[in-house]
């Protein structure tokens, strides 16, 4: 019997508790509360600020679904990659699987998760970070491009969604997608991790979509259900050449082949054609949704 239990409320009339059975870590970095515990029903987890980042069973789902639609399609042989978070080090390791990428740069603001993940949770990193390919930069994301010249073939970002005095509420604007914009190279690819798709919570997403329809020619929302989350996950790939939802199963199991990744646990070409197919009364929400996030209005995802 769990002695503790962490609780997530999703909604103030809903809750989720998950039963704890062991801390491996709890500290405090200077911008979040960290834990690393073990579910009785989910494994290990990385916990911040008392939510559930990923676990041990199914974080394969999240890390997969962020990272390889984009990595697929994008055409380079030579792809240079920035991932904007990712702290446990899980969408790095991904990243690293398609021998194509040449550089993938990571930058995280928190260094002591970091620090935190590399300890205890090698299950996720897998030794990406001591990968030559990899470039880690301790930094705020949007500082780190407003100064950079870099640009890049796919740009990922894997950052918390923003709640009231949060230093990512200035990575969910118009203002931060055009300086991402401008980093990515022609046939570039912007992917993010966009909150739920759960159809009473859906608002953040819909307004992600609403600010990147103002910027790329082709954007896409996609989803897929993360059990430790208790909800169906969200994500939105943008571009302006290239648009996933024109490709066939057989055309990604093709590419996955050829690029010798048929052995991923989530990710194939059912998979890509299930994800990127919303049901109806989402697609509308999404589709009529005008509103856009601006440095000087942005949008915070809050619980109610």
């Amino acid at each position: 019997m769990d002695a503790y239990w962490i609780t997530e409320k999703n909604h103030p009339s809903e809750i989720h508790w998950h039963g704890v059975s062991r801390f491996y870590y709890t500290g405090q970095s200077p911008f979040q509360k960290i834990e690393v515990i073990e579910s009785s029903f989910y494994g290990k987890c990385l916990i911040l600020d008392g939510r559930i980042q990923s676990s041990e069973k199914d974080e394969f789902i999240y890390h997969e679904a962020i990272v390889h639609p984009a990595l697929v399609l994008n055409p380079s042989k030579q792809k240079k990659v920035l991932i904007m978070g990712g702290a446990e080090g899980a969408t790095l390791r991904e990243v690293l699987r398609h021998k194509d990428v040449k550089e993938a740069v990571m930058v995280d603001i928190d260094g002591e998760v970091v620090r935190v993940s590399k300890e205890f949770l090698p299950e996720w990193h897998q030794g990406s970070f001591e990968d030559h390919r990899t470039k880690l930069i301790i930094d705020d994301a949007r500082a780190y491009l407003e100064r950079t010249e870099d640009q890049f073939d796919v740009i990922i970002s894997d950052l918390s969604e923003p709640m009231e005095g949060s230093p990512a509420v200035k990575l969910f604007t118009y203002e931060f997608y055009n300086i991402v914009k401008q980093h990515l190279k022609e046939n570039g690819i912007f992917v993010m991790q966009a909150g739920t798709t759960h159809h009473l919570k859906i608002y953040f997403h819909a307004v992600m979509n609403s600010t990147l329809r103002a910027i790329f020619k082709k954007v896409r929302s996609y989803q897929a259900y993360v059990p430790a989350y208790d909800f169906i996950w969200s994500f939105i790939f943008a571009s302006d050449k290239i648009d996933p939802k024109e490709y066939s199963e057989k055309e990604i199991d093709d590419i996955l082949k050829n690029k010798g990744l048929e052995g991923l646990k989530f990710y194939d070409g059912e998979t890509h054609k299930m994800m990127f197919s919303l049901p109806k009364n989402l697609r509308n929400i999404i589709e009529k949704e005008d509103r856009v996030a601006y440095d000087n209005a942005p949008l915070y995802a809050v619980e109610d």
